[in-house]
């Protein structure tokens, strides 16, 4: 479970909470529909947008939360202008929802706020394979991490990561989720172009692999293209694999440069579609 939703279930355990939702929204605003904050009598989790709209709804939600005990606890809903009155010009509407909820609305909200997750497969347990970790992890995406080695894993891994050692690595290919974008970063380029390999593979068997992503030089992937000629690949297949992968222009290497580079590029593709 994404740690934001957990860290929002884990207090509702001990402290009521007023839920506030964008329930719609139209125009320019700051937040999408379903986006969501926990308030506590102190604290929150999430957030709606920031500014005055959120500031509002804090003071609305707070409010609820000092009530004297007994004061009806109903659900209530705003329809928010973001004009010049609110102090802010983006110029769409937005219907907040305030809705307060206690331990025993636990299941529901586990099931109301998951976001659906993309899968990711990370093969690579390097400096750029944590640093990819630590940048995926609030994100939407689940991601299986892969490696050949024992012991490359940390301990605590976030919620939405799974570790998986895999000898020889290639293997994991094969039980992948349909649909997993792929970041192949072993610390063999040996293990690079066995699991390249069976990428290709799949995508020539079952057409479910939209994104698989080799890191290195061009002149490497000149050295890969070859060699996976040789191992009976065509021209169109092998253009399936983005060589060298991160967004173009970036040219920092230290590994939460080429991390930021890598998810800016996944979440570019998710923009463009699921199929992409």
């Amino acid at each position: 479970m994404p740690s934001e939703l957990n860290h929002c279930l884990q207090r509702l355990q001990t402290e009521p909470a007023v839920l506030v939702t964008v329930a719609q929204a139209r125009g320019s605003v700051p937040r999408e529909s379903g986006a969501w904050m926990a308030v506590f009598a102190s604290g929150m989790v999430g957030t709606i947008g920031g500014g005055h709209l959120e500031w509002d709804a804090l003071r609305q939600a707070r409010a609820h939360l000092s009530a004297p005990p007994g004061t009806p606890s109903a659900t209530w809903a705003q329809s928010v202008a973001l004009g010049p009155s609110l102090g802010q010009c983006c110029g769409g509407v937005l219907r907040l929802r305030f809705e307060p909820v206690t331990a025993a609305d636990t299941e529901r909200l586990r099931e109301a706020l998951a976001r659906p997750l993309t899968p990711v497969a990370l093969f690579g347990g390097g400096h750029v394979g944590h640093a990819l970790v630590q940048a995926l992890a609030p994100l939407p995406f689940e991601v299986l991490w892969v490696d050949s080695r024992d012991g490359v894993f940390p301990a605590e891994l976030p919620g939405a990561v799974r570790a998986e050692h895999s000898d020889p690595v290639q293997a994991a290919v094969r039980d992948l989720a349909p649909g997993s974008r792929v970041l192949i970063m072993s610390f063999s380029h040996a293990e690079d172009l066995d699991i390249v390999a069976a990428c290709l593979q799949r995508q020539r068997d079952q057409a479910d692999l939209p994104f698989v992503g080799l890191i290195g030089s061009r002149t490497k992937w000149a050295t890969f293209r070859h060699r996976l000629e040789a191992r009976g690949f065509s021209a169109d297949e092998l253009a399936h694999i983005t060589c060298p992968i991160g967004l173009p222009g970036i040219t920092g290497k230290a590994p939460a440069v080429i991390a930021a580079s890598v998810v800016a590029q996944l979440l570019l593709l998710e923009h463009a579609g699921p199929d992409r």
